[in-house]
């Protein structure tokens, strides 16, 4: 199942993060996203201007709500950047790699 059309899970006590090379393998199926440091994934967008840019974060917001785990955007004329991962763990679940997905899908 492709990874936007999974269900993000809320992170338990015990959830562990992510190994590096599990990261890896799920970076591959968002390729416009980067891995940062092993514990964070970051996309940055390019719009034609503030409105647009300022719709899409509207638009991903809404998807972050939903699915009720959040990502931290950056918002500038023409360009937001986006980091996703797991604050309680300071690390990357599947959860982060579904939400981006998923914001993939508003771009």
């Amino acid at each position: 199942m492709s990874l936007a059309r999974k269900s993000c899970i809320p992170s338990k006590s015990d959830t562990h993060p992510l190994t590096l090379q599990q990261a890896v393998e799920l970076l591959g199926e968002i390729p416009t996203w980067e891995l940062v440091g092993a514990k964070k994934i970051e996309c940055n967008l390019s719009f034609s201007n503030f409105a647009q840019a300022l719709a899409f974060v509207n638009a991903a917001g809404e998807i972050c709500e939903q699915e009720n785990h959040h990502a931290d955007f950056e918002l500038g004329w023409g360009r937001v950047g986006i980091q996703i991962w797991t604050h309680d763990i300071n690390g990357l679940t599947e959860s982060d790699f579904i939400l981006a997905a998923k914001i993939d899908e508003v771009c």
